[in-house]
Formats: structure tokens, C-alpha cells, sequence
């Protein structure tokens, strides 16, 4: 590990002017995961390292407002997880975060550094899709929001400009039935990036949506044109071709380890089919509760 120079803002402002003056040259240190391994592997080779821990704009908090959560920057998978509020109106997001890591890294990892890491096989990043999170930017032209899924661009890069750093991540809640569930496939749990991730949503008037990572650049979020997917109705086995369809997007790379392409893409259509049911029997017992 090369030596670096360490900062410690005490507001955003303070690391914006930071980040802004550094430029590439600075990494940001929320909850460490990712960049003590980066450091240590010389991935990464930064001149200053931007302690956010200590802001209290970032502090761990999830804020009930008129029609939606916010989750801060600050806030760890855990306290996502454990949350009544996210517990009840987003459950995948739930089902997400409690995959994340290990026990102990879902202790210390932030939901805004999952996506910030620009991973295709990020966890949150399908059910944020899926349920029309806003990201919230704060740089120096001041505060902007932006749809993560327009925030996220591609492999390790994100809608962050120079100077730029995330304060909090919206979440729209449901103001009708809505029923969603996430899913994964992984050789192993706890410590393995996942093969294929996936969040389906569905709802009242049977419109369906699927977004699913790790098997192209980033993840896709599609909307079902068919209109079978959402409804009840029809049985899973006849939702094959446009379930099929959904997924002409995946293109999962030949040099990944985890598991072949071929592999990856019958196994999208199984976990799409799977988190389908699960999220079609959330909004049938939502309509009926």
C-alpha cells in the first residue's frame, strides 16, 4: 500500500471543495469494503483518501417524507434490513440487502457505495430499479437528483461528475398494491459475487417490470410489453416466450468464472419466473389484506 494523505470534512461541503481540488486523484472512505481491498491490492493507488465517516449530513438515517423513504448515504445494509418501515413497503430491497456480503460487511457497507462501485453484479442496484429510486448528488453547482437508472452507466462507472458525492438515495413508496421480489443465483453465500441478480415487480393493473445484474455491463431494468407477465391468471409455464424476451439485454461475459454464458442465461428465465410468483403472490395478498 503506497502512502496517501488523509482528510476528515466535517460537512459535504467541505468534501465537495475536497473532491473537486483532487479530482481522480482522491477515493472516498464511507464503509471501507471495497476500498481497504482495493488499497491493499494496489487497484488503487490514491495521493488522499476523503474520511466521510465523521459528517453528520451523512449520518446513518432512513427519513419517512410525503410519498417516499430516504435512505443517507451513511446508512449500512443492516439498519436497511432491520428497518419496519423499508420491511413493509420494500421488501425486496430487503431481500437484497441481507445478501450482501457477510454479516460483518453488511455491518460497515453503505447502500450508496454498492451502486457508487458502478458493479454489474451489485445486489441493490436490481430492486432499486425496480422500485424508481432517485439518487441524490450533492456537488459544487449544488444538490441534483438522478434516476439510478441513469446512474448507473456501465462497469465501475457512475453519473458522478468532478466533485461530485451521493448524500441519500430516494425511494418512491407504493401508493398502490404493489407486489416485488429480488433473487439471486451464487455459487456460495456470504463472501461470492452473485451469477445473475434479479428483482421482479408486478402491479394492480398487472403491469410488470424485471431488472436484473451481473449478466452484461450493468443492470437492466425491463418493462413487460406483453402484458401476460402481471397477470395472475395465466400459468407460469405460459409466460415463457415473453419472459424469454425479457431478458435480450443479457449478455454475460466469456471470461467470467462464476458461471458459462449458456449457464447464466437459462438460469435467468428460472430466477425470473421464481421472483415473478413471489412478487405476484405479495400483490395478491396485498389486494386481499
Amino acid at each position: 500500500m503506497n502512502p496517501f494523505q488523509y482528510a476528515r470534512p466535517a460537512t459535504v461541503a467541505e468534501a465537495v471543495a475536497l473532491l473537486e481540488e483532487h479530482g481522480p486523484d482522491a477515493r472516498l472512505l464511507a464503509g471501507g469494503t471495497d476500498l481497504v481491498i482495493e488499497l491493499r491490492n494496489h487497484w488503487v493507488e490514491p495521493k488522499l483518501v476523503i474520511d466521510l465517516k465523521h459528517i453528520p449530513e451523512l449520518a446513518p438515517a432512513i427519513t419517512q417524507r410525503k410519498g417516499f423513504l430516504s435512505i443517507s448515504a451513511g446508512t449500512v445494509m443492516t439498519d436497511i434490513a432491520e428497518d419496519e418501515r423499508v420491511q413493509h413497503h420494500l421488501p425486496a430491497l430487503v431481500e437484497a440487502a441481507v445478501v450482501v456480503g457477510s454479516v460483518q460487511i453488511r455491518a460497515r457497507a453503505k447502500m450508496a457505495g454498492n451502486i457508487c462501485n458502478g458493479s454489474p453484479a451489485a445486489d441493490t442496484a436490481p430492486p432499486l430499479l425496480v422500485y424508481d429510486a432517485v439518487v441524490v448528488v450533492a456537488g459544487p453547482a449544488g444538490t441534483r437528483r438522478v434516476a439510478v437508472n441513469d446512474f448507473i452507466v456501465g462497469p465501475g462507472k457512475t453519473d458522478l461528475q468532478r466533485g461530485e458525492l451521493v448524500t441519500a438515495i430516494e425511494l418512491p413508496i407504493p401508493d398502490r398494491p404493489y407486489g416485488a421480489a429480488y433473487t439471486r443465483l451464487t455459487r456460495r453465500r456470504g463472501t461470492d459475487l452473485a451469477s445473475i441478480t434479479l428483482c421482479a415487480g408486478v402491479d394492480a393493473a398487472g403491469a410488470a417490470r424485471i431488472a436484473f445484474g451481473s449478466v452484461g455491463p450493468r443492470a437492466f431494468l425491463v418493462e413487460d410489453e406483453s402484458g401476460l407477465l402481471g397477470d395472475p391468471g395465466i400459468r407460469i409455464e405460459d409466460k415463457v416466450e415473453p419472459l424469454d424476451k425479457m431478458f435480450e439485454l443479457a449478455s454475460p461475459s466469456l471470461k467470467s468464472l462464476r458461471a458459462s454464458p449458456d449457464y447464466r442465461l437459462a438460469m435467468l428465465r428460472v430466477l425470473g419466473a421464481r421472483a415473478l410468483e413471489t412478487a405476484l403472490g405479495r400483490l395478491t395478498k396485498e389486494l386481499v389484506g
